[in-house]
């Protein structure tokens, strides 16, 4: 009888969608055709030459394919036996698909598929038969199908599937590749059927082998509907962790395991090598009526079953690190490398002590020669990544690049735990706060204390104190922009702020005649300025034993005038203020700034209200600072007393603080921080 050839009844713009695949899910399909006809052993084999890859087989022991079902196997989409039970005809093992679609994806992987079956006859108990089926990439509605002959029994039933022509080589099928990642694939599958063996080449995919460790958990079920008409589905969550490197990978999965879809999780794990298979009928459905891989798009029910598994899984990771990182912080404990001696005392430690945990924990994991070295050696390293850590990411990320010299990968890796976690970011503000509470405590200490403030010089001192970086104590929106120089500098600076071209060609005076110097001259852009608009904060610091009376406000307000009668900037639309501070008033100097209808402590305003002179008290403005940071002060139980701050003082600016405090002296000494 003469070969037969019959035409698939479907569009071919869908056969063509059929027909494509990576390479993974490609091999994959036609395996779970493999098994889901009983076979016991299926076998991959890839054919190389000095060339290219040429051919990809699979072969399989299964029950074959009877010749009188071919022609409604491929003759049509959607006609497969398969769809007429949920299990196996032999060995009655729960089915993979039921849509017939599997097998056209062996011509995503090159041009030509040719399967060859062998089955029995009267209900697999007659004579072993077999024939051939071909089908092209380039035809894919034309099936041809040779008669049937008698085969040699020693064969045995099964089918072998061979893709030839390949459209490249792919590298992702060679055993090295392809091993780990069909048993991520078929892990389910082989935990539950242990008769089932699958080889690529010569490996046999082992996924028991591989797994380091596997969880199950239940997790909210997914309702679809509302009302009367709402119907629930249950939905659980597998989690394999391997134990080699491998692609994170995120399966949707049937109520019974078989993975249709695979996805890259959207969260990340650092350190755990995992695949995660979310199990519902949901998804069954979803695969039967072809929406699974629209499913973000219309069934948000689904996407929210993803955000909730990765949610679990991280929680799990988070957890198993935490009760690792225990146990090895605690073997540092005893070995006395660990860089901490007592337990977190605020907030702001606790954050650097879990970013150095985070820290110290990958460096022991990625660097071999860490675990290994002696103990002298890694309490060194860990106190070094501990002052990393306190002074700063910049800081922290030198030491991984250029001391100790992580991985890329690594470091990448910890940047985006980092990064999530959001504790460096957490650590810099709450230090920068924490820094600034004992900079204001110990400044006022040393302004008010009669034993200091008799000592403290205005401009070597006081003013050096708070040029230093210190400015914000006036308020966080001004920068410093000139230090201690005369008025004539002021207008550069400003001229140069506000970008005019006007020349400054003589020296600005004041009233008297005088050249002024300016102690600071702090600047902002107003916000959504127009070209010129801009403000300037104009600070005259007084020795705290200095009162403030006639001779210094004369001084203020002749800098003020000076500014504002300046021909060159009198029209520019600045603001400008201007203060005398200093720790107390005389009697005129509190009456002057008691004027009615005025705000306390302002001595002179303009009529356009461009131009104000005040006098303030460092206990107005201290307290102003502090107001300012009460908040997070409350939120870090960030509690300075004097004695704290005075020693920080003393340590960071002790170029400025010579001669002041002495009577703290001992207590300033430097120390081994133990916490």
């Amino acid at each position: 009888m003469a070969d037969a050839h019959f035409r698939v009844q479907v569009e071919k713009d869908h056969l063509k969608k059929l027909a494509s695949a990576d390479a993974i899910k490609a091999l994959s399909e036609l395996i779970w055709n493999s098994v889901d006809a009983d076979a016991t052993r299926v076998d991959i084999e890839i054919e190389n030459d000095d060339i290219s890859m040429r051919s990809i087989t699979v072969r399989d022991n299964g029950h074959g394919i009877p010749h009188e079902e071919i022609k409604q196997l491929f003759g049509s989409i959607g006609g497969s036996w398969k769809r007429h039970g949920s299990r196996s005809r032999g060995k009655k093992r729960i089915l993979h698909g039921k849509e017939g679609k599997g097998r056209l994806k062996a011509l995503a992987l090159g041009r030509s598929a040719e399967w060859i079956v062998r089955y029995r006859d009267e209900d697999g108990k007659g004579k072993l038969l077999g024939y051939k089926v071909s089908l092209l990439r380039d035809d894919l509605v034309d099936v041809r199908v040779t008669e049937p002959e008698e085969a040699d029994p020693a064969l045995g039933t099964g089918v072998e599937v061979k893709v030839a022509e390949l459209d490249k080589n792919y590298r992702s099928l060679e055993p090295e590749r392809s091993v780990q990642s069909l048993s991520e694939v078929f892990a389910l599958y082989l935990t539950d059927y242990k008769e089932v063996s699958i080889f690529v080449e010569t490996d046999k995919l082992d996924p028991n082998k591989a797994i380091k460790e596997k969880v199950s958990i239940d997790l909210d079920p997914i309702i679809e509907g509302e009302g009367d008409n709402a119907k629930a589905y249950p939905v659980s969550l597998d989690l394999i962790e391997w134990k080699t490197s491998t692609e994170r990978w995120f399966f949707l999965c049937g109520q019974h395991g078989f993975p249709f879809q695979r996805v890259k999780p959207r969260f990340h794990a650092p350190g755990h090598q995992f695949s995660a298979y979310l199990k519902s009928s949901f998804i069954d459905e979803l695969q039967e009526r072809g929406e699974l891989e629209l499913a973000e798009m219309i069934a948000p029910a689904l996407s929210e079953a993803q955000d909730a598994a990765a949610e679990v899984i991280k929680r799990h990771f988070e957890n198993k690190d935490a009760e690792a990182a225990q146990t090895e912080i605690q073997q540092w404990k005893e070995e006395e490398v660990y860089p901490y001696r007592i337990e977190p005392q605020s907030p702001v430690e606790e954050a650097e002590r879990k970013v150095f945990d985070i820290v110290a924990l990958n460096v022991n994991k990625h660097l071999p020669d860490f675990k290994i070295q002696s103990s002298k050696s890694r309490a060194f390293q860990m106190r070094m990544l501990r002052q990393a850590i306190e002074k700063g990411p910049d800081e922290l990320q030198h030491i991984l690049t250029e001391v100790l010299e992580l991985p890329p990968k690594t470091q990448k890796e910890m940047s985006k735990l980092l990064e999530e976690a959001d504790l460096a970011n957490v650590i810099s503000a709450a230090r920068l706060v924490s820094d600034r509470l004992r900079f204001a405590t110990g400044l006022e200490a040393l302004i008010f204390h009669p034993d200091t403030k008799k000592h403290l010089k205005e401009r070597s001192q006081l003013h050096r104190l708070i040029a230093e970086n210190n400015t914000w104590i006036f308020g966080e929106e001004f920068n410093l922009t000139v230090d201690d120089q005369s008025l004539t500098e002021v207008l550069r600076k400003h001229q140069k702020i506000i970008g005019k071209d006007t020349v400054i060609d003589r020296p600005v005076t004041r009233v008297d005649g005088k050249v002024g110097i300016v102690d600071l001259m702090l600047s902002r852009a107003l916000p959504q300025r127009r070209e010129g608009e801009c403000e300037h904060l104009i600070v005259e610091l007084k020795r705290p034993s200095c009162k403030i009376g006639s001779a210094e406000i004369n001084q203020i307000e002749d800098y003020a005038f000076a500014v504002i009668e300046d021909e060159r900037f009198r029209h520019l639309n600045t603001r400008w203020s201007f203060w005398v501070v200093s720790n107390e008033l005389d009697a005129s100097a509190k009456r002057k700034t008691r004027q009615l209808n005025c705000p306390p402590g302002r001595i002179y305003a303009s009529d356009d209200g461009m131009v104000e002179v005040w006098v303030k008290s460092w206990a107005e403005v201290l307290d102003a600072c502090k107001s300012r940071m009460k908040f997070v002060q409350d939120k870090l139980n960030a509690n300075v007393d004097m004695d704290s701050a005075l020693k920080y003082l003393k340590k960071t600016y002790e170029k400025h603080l010579v001669g002041v405090a002495e009577e703290h002296a001992e207590e300033l000494e430097p120390e081994v921080a133990e916490n």
